[in-house]
C-alpha cells in the first residue's frame, strides 16, 4: 500500500516539474523538457499529457504554454504540500 503511495507522490513531483518548467520556459517543446528536467522523452510526453487533461498547460505550435490554473497551482503548491504533509505526521504513531 505504502510502495504505490509513493509511486504516486513520485509522479505528482515530476507532473509539477514539467508544469514548472513550462511556466518558466514557454513555450517550449518535448526535446528541451528532457533535456532540461533531465529525464526521457516518454516521461514527458506523458506528464505533458496528463497536465494537459487537467487544464493546467495546452498545446500551441510552438510548444506547451501553461495555463492560469498552472501558476495558480504553483502559486499555493508550499500551502498545499504543508497540509499533505500535516495529514501523513498524523498517521505517525508516537510512543509516550
Amino acid at each position: 500500500m505504502l510502495k504505490k503511495m509513493k509511486d504516486e507522490i513520485e509522479l505528482m513531483s515530476r507532473h509539477i516539474d514539467v508544469a514548472r518548467a513550462v511556466v518558466d520556459y514557454q513555450p517550449i517543446g518535448i526535446m528541451k523538457l528532457s533535456e532540461l528536467l533531465d529525464l526521457p522523452s516518454h516521461r514527458i510526453r506523458y506528464s505533458l499529457h496528463v497536465l494537459e487533461q487537467l487544464g493546467y498547460i495546452r498545446a500551441s505550435p510552438d510548444g506547451a504554454v501553461a495555463a492560469p490554473k498552472a501558476k495558480k497551482l504553483l502559486s499555493h503548491l508550499n500551502e498545499n504540500l504543508d497540509e499533505l504533509i500535516n495529514l501523513l505526521n498524523k498517521m505517525k504513531k508516537t510512543r509516550p
